[in-house]
């Protein structure tokens, strides 16, 4: 009996090598050859953005607010700060602004402004009410602004 020892065929050496064989095969069927599905790994268009709120706000944010120093700014979460502002022609007071967009949608309810005031007073700069028609004013400054921008890129 050629090839044969005295445990058979179940020889231990034999037995090791093709489990290992075994678990060597099984890893790799694993690995797959199955090619990733392009087409659902696709975004819609509508859903494209390089920035987590409406682009169009955002951008009428920052144009409106241009002329006062950014303090912070952050397109992912949608908010703008702005750091005090002294208006030349009025050296005894100064503003900061906050915006929150909301949404990713160009609608008004998606627009939140905010705004504080402070007056010089003996050296000092004490806070001072802000009229309800100044927020409103700089709303709709940022929603008038948004809207052109849209038209703008839609009418090419």
């Amino acid at each position: 009996m050629t090839g044969t020892t005295e445990f058979g065929l179940l020889a231990p050496r034999k037995v090791a090598s093709v489990a290992v064989c075994v678990v060597a095969a099984l890893a790799l069927a694993g690995c797959g050859g199955k090619k990733p599905d392009v087409a659902s790994a696709a975004i819609a268009p509508s859903h494209v953005t390089t920035i987590g709120v409406n682009s169009y706000l955002w951008r009428a944010s920052l144009d409106s607010l241009s002329f006062m120093p950014l303090l912070q700014s952050d397109s992912a979460g949608g908010v703008l700060i702005t750091d005090w502002y002294v208006n030349p022609d009025k050296p005894s007071e100064r503003m900061k602004v906050s915006v929150t967009i909301l949404d990713q949608d160009l609608r008004a309810d998606a627009l939140r402004v905010s705004a504080a005031r402070q007056v010089l007073q003996n050296g000092e700069w004490v806070g001072a009410p802000v009229q309800a028609a100044t927020v409103q004013k700089l709303e709709n400054v940022i929603l008038t602004r948004a809207r052109d921008l849209r038209r703008d890129s839609v009418t090419g």
